[in-house]
């Protein structure tokens, strides 16, 4: 006895001769099924539509919630290709064991210094790199890292442009108010 039909594999496979202890009563029933006189959760009634089958069963398509997914690369598994951080929850760190920089101190120093904006979005990235890091999302984690950095570096450049205005604008208001003022000579 199995519970459902859910097929040769995956998770929800059962091991031959049923479920717990291997043994069912002799009055039919068990956790999947019922006595066939009664229906109820393990069985649909005869006159019943959906999957052709009752609660405990899965749907003919194959695609059901006791089964692994067809493609590789779902949680828990590697990927078939090396490179990169991987992807998916649940995969092995990439050699080292450590997570990317996740470039908060210049995040900061760009936000308070340079650009307001700009640096929040890069702060924002850059407490996404640990937390993604921690979940096993190491392709994420590697991902939000360049975005912070990328981040930091636009706020810099944003915050040297902003200064250099306001130094012209002031240069330029000096030039103009001591060419305004007329000079007095004795």
């Amino acid at each position: 006895m199995s519970y459902g039909n859910q097929g040769d594999g995956g998770y929800g496979s059962q091991p031959p001769g049923g479920g717990y202890g291997g043994q069912q009563p002799p009055g039919g029933g068990g956790y999947g099924q019922q006595p066939p006189s009664s229906g109820g959760y393990g069985q649909q009634p005869p006159s019943g539509g959906g999957y052709g089958g009752g609660y405990g069963q899965q749907p003919p398509s194959g695609g059901g919630y006791g089964q692994q997914p067809p493609s590789g690369g779902g949680y828990g598994q590697q990927p078939p290709s090396g490179g990169g951080y991987g992807g998916g929850y649940g995969q092995q760190p990439p050699a080292g064991g450590n997570p990317p920089d996740n470039h908060l101190v210049a995040a900061i120093l760009t936000t308070l210094f340079c650009c307001l904006p700009l640096g929040i979005v890069s702060i924002v990235k850059s407490t996404q790199v640990n937390s993604k890091w921690q979940v096993g999302d190491y392709q994420g984690a590697a991902l939000a890292s360049e975005e912070a950095k990328t981040w930091w570096k636009r706020s810099l450049i944003a915050g040297a442009i902003w200064w250099v205005l306001v130094i012209l604008f002031y240069v330029v208001v000096f030039v103009l108010l001591a060419a305004s003022v007329p000079s007095s000579s004795y």
